[in-house]
């Protein structure tokens, strides 16, 4: 089972996620993120900082995804493990449309068309939404941050997950970020552990 948990910056998924290791701990489940569980994470990484094309960037961000699930996704569902990856696809759906918005026409298509025929899809995604002037108050000193988080670039990255959450309700849960953090774990990780033992109870095709 793949559950993803998604959001703009400063939205809390780093809290949320430390407290899932906890709450869920019993489930043994795999953490992973995107960008960084494989070496081409570091790629990205310095894609980002350097401010490359936006092109090489975004074509960097699905290698990593690529790797990710040959290396990582792929194998541990194989196991019938439980997956929780901390950014996937959908980050790159949400925030490269804004950073190739004039670029190339309609970036979403060109990216979702990059993705046909090996991406794996999520079981669940909790997205976790919240004010742009919260998340921003939430992040670093302004001249540490990287180039896209800045509120104007935030919020048109957080329409575009409330986008992909309208298209796909069946698998995205909309999450208030601004909930007590104990809240909001508590009741993502009642939601995976109901899921993972709906999964396990479900007979093979």
């Amino acid at each position: 089972m793949l559950i993803t948990i998604e959001g703009i910056d400063g939205s809390g998924k780093s809290t949320l996620l430390a407290r899932l290791r906890e709450l869920l701990a019993d489930l043994d489940p795999l953490f992973t993120r995107e960008p960084g569980a494989t070496w081409v994470g570091d790629s990205v990484r310095r894609a980002v900082a350097e401010r490359m094309d936006p092109i090489t960037e975004a074509l960097l961000f699905c290698a990593d995804h690529a790797a990710h699930i040959d290396t990582l996704i792929r194998p541990a569902l194989d196991e019938g493990r439980l997956i929780i990856s901390d950014r996937y696809a959908d980050s790159r759906f949400a925030y490269q449309p804004v950073v190739l918005d004039g670029v190339i026409p309609d970036p979403l298509s060109w990216l979702l068309r990059i993705h046909e025929g090996w991406t794996i899809r999520p079981d669940r995604t909790f997205l976790l939404v919240l004010p742009i002037e919260d998340a921003v108050s939430r992040l670093g000193p302004e001249k540490k941050r990287e180039y896209f988080e800045s509120a104007a670039i935030l919020s048109r990255v957080q329409e575009n997950y409330l986008g992909l959450a309208a298209a796909d309700p069946s698998r995205f849960v909309i999450v208030d970020a601004l909930l007590p953090k104990e809240e909001v774990a508590r009741f993502i990780a009642d939601e995976i552990r109901a899921g993972a033992l709906s999964s396990r109870r479900r007979p093979r095709a």
